[in-house]
């Protein structure tokens, strides 16, 4: 054993104790990594310093912009919808479905697309059912990469070892040769994680935190305006009829009751806005309008509205995607203080309508347009997002105070959400009949969500997570040292010599087993590119298919459930789902015996061993 094997074995043991100790930062300890290699020669800088420019680190980058791009567009909702309208508020229902549908999608494409795809769906699922996030994100993490073992092209691993029997000259593998496999382990998986999930949380519930936003509902019931909402539509009669709101100044001044928003029904489609001055009343159009009791009846009855049920909940999700509201105060040194609001002509300076003033703790709902504003008064007002953001950038005159939950819930590109799925089905299209790398498809897919507008170019350095980045880019080298150093081969060839002789089955599990131990540490292509060479010779030495051993190769590569380096997927749900190194070993170790004892009865059954 040369020198530099054993610097190489002191490296990865140090990494894997200070992964486990966890006081330091993850990102923290694989730059440690990457130095030490370099400064004990083990590696020259250039070498270390590779997994910076590594297609799988452009990869994972480009995926977390796909990503974004499929939640500002809204298709992470709908699809958190469609899962949440199967399986209710049910935790059960939902860990099935998302592990049904997360292993079906990611036979066809990379498992790291399907993970940051699903990640906001999951969240979102969670939020809105009350259930804990963290009860549900492993099992998304755990169907990822068994959907790695259902097809041909569903990871890199399966297509390395396909290519090892073939160049041997050997029978190969089908498309769908590790479908059976795939399908066997995922369904022992869900029912594992349905029986164990209390390992990762006691808690079934989510408790939120006390400084959660307020919802627009709360906010406006806090100006005891909750029971003044009302949902009215403009007949053809209606003297509103194609006049802009900036022309009926009466319903505000004289009636009181104040134009917040419109629904519109063009081409037989529901849309939403924020009345603006110059938003003109069409037939059939549903306004939203803020009036009490006596101002609502007045209202009905000089313009001739019809009172309309209020929205169910979808609907309102819709309309507040457009319409909000926002409770602000004024500057020290606003330009605004002794003017009343009338004066101001506030709602056409600022294109919002003030619903509320608190004065000295007073909520004042009338005769808004005489009121002279003072230092310390608070404004509750409504309109469209933008125009209330517009207000935080206005700092001379408006100290925001209050925004609620829901603006930073609003999906500013979700009219886009075709070419989102557009994008995203070229990108699969991509990987899956191999018409660029993989690398290559993602960085155009991510490219092409920035141009359409799917994600604003100012916000892709906030959404990638580059602590995972900075994690993959520098273990990737310690990969490198253990193949250049020939460190891998030592271990892998010594296990085969020893435990070779006590035929095939045992050969199976202790070929599987010593697979999965390297691919603790390396990334599943290399461990594939090692190991398989190795398992295929092992098997014409035992006279035994070699079909049968590089599909034991194959499935044990994907299995990286046990830490959370041992692959991309793991590392993707590990923030958001607050989760510590135990955890992955607490679910993966014995999730791996399972995968190992359905692995080696399967391939002993398919291939006559």
């Amino acid at each position: 054993m040369t020198n530099h094997i054993l610097i190489v074995f002191c490296v990865l043991i140090s990494a894997i104790a200070l992964f486990a100790w966890g006081r330091i930062r993850v990102d923290i300890v694989a730059i440690l990594v990457v130095l030490a290699l370099m400064l004990s020669h083990v590696l020259t800088p250039d070498e270390a310093l590779a997994g910076f420019g590594n297609p799988v680190v452009i990869l994972i980058a480009a995926i977390f912009i796909v990503g974004e791009g499929l939640v500002n567009t809204g298709v992470a909702n709908r699809l958190g919808e469609a899962v949440m309208g199967l399986g209710g508020g049910n935790e059960t229902r939902l860990i099935v479905l998302v592990m049904l549908l997360v292993g079906g999608i990611g036979a066809f494409m990379s498992s790291s697309a399907v993970v940051a795809m699903f990640i906001p769906v999951v969240l979102t699922v969670a939020k809105r059912t009350g259930l804990n996030s963290k009860r549900m994100l492993m099992p998304l993490s755990v169907a990822a990469l068994i959907s790695g073992m259902m097809t041909l092209i569903a990871s890199s691993p399966n297509m390395i070892i396909e290519n090892a029997l073939k160049s041997r000259g050997l029978d190969s593998l089908s498309f769908f040769s590790w479908t059976p496999f795939g399908l066997a382990v995922l369904a022992t998986a869900i029912a594992f994680m349905l029986l164990e999930r209390h390992v990762l949380s006691k808690q079934l519930v989510f408790e939120h935190a006390g400084s959660k936003a307020p919802s627009a509902y709360d906010l406006i019931g806090s100006y005891d305006l909750a029971d003044h909402w009302h949902r009215l539509r403009v007949p053809a009669d209606s003297p509103l009829i194609d006049r802009a709101v900036a022309r009926r100044p009466h319903l505000y001044d004289g009636l009181g009751a104040v134009v917040v928003g419109f629904e519109k029904h063009p081409r037989g489609k529901v849309e939403f806005s924020a009345a603006r001055p110059e938003t003109v009343f069409e037939v059939n159009d549903a306004i939203f309008v803020v009036a009490d009791a006596d101002q609502l009846q007045q209202l009905v009855e000089t313009e001739r509205l019809v009172e309309l049920p209020r929205l169910d909940e979808r609907q309102r999700g819709e309309a507040l995607q457009e319409v909000g509201a926002a409770e602000i105060m004024l500057a020290p040194e606003s330009k605004l203080i002794g003017k009343t609001l009338g004066e101001l002509e506030f709602r056409s300076r600022y294109h919002l309508a003030v619903l509320a003033v608190r004065h000295r703790g007073e909520s004042l709902t009338t005769n808004l347009p005489d009121q002279a504003l003072d230092f310390g008064d608070t404004l509750l007002v409504a309109g469209n997002w933008a125009d209330i953001g517009r207000l935080r950038d206005d700092r001379e005159n408006f100290v925001v105070l209050t925004l609620p939950a829901e603006y930073s819930e609003r999906l500013p590109a979700r009219k886009l959400a075709p070419v989102a799925v557009g994008i995203l089905v070229v990108m699969v299209a991509a990987m899956a009949f191999e018409l660029v790398p993989n690398s290559a498809a993602a960085l155009f897919a991510a490219l092409a969500m920035i141009a359409s507008g799917c994600v604003r170019l100012e916000s892709i350095y906030r959404v990638v997570s580059w602590k995972t980045v900075v994690l993959i880019a520098g273990m990737l080298p310690l990969a490198t040292a253990l193949t250049k150093t020939g460190a891998t081969t030592l271990m892998a060839n010594g296990l085969v010599t020893t435990l070779g002789p006590l035929g095939p089955i045992s050969m199976l599990a202790v070929l599987f087993f010593v697979t999965a131990l390297v691919g603790l540490f390396l990334s599943n292509s290399a461990t594939a590119v090692l190991i398989a060479p190795i398992a295929i010779d092992a098997a014409e030495t035992l006279h035994v298919s070699p079909r049968a051993f590089a599909m034991t190769v194959a499935i044990a590569c994907c299995a990286a459930f046990v830490t959370p380096v041992s692959s991309p997927v793991n590392m993707l749900v590990m923030e958001p789902g607050g989760y510590a190194f135990s955890d992955y070993v607490k679910v993966g170790l014995p999730l791996l015996v399972l995968t190992m004892l359905v692995t080696v009865a399967l391939v002993s059954a398919i291939y006559g061993l």
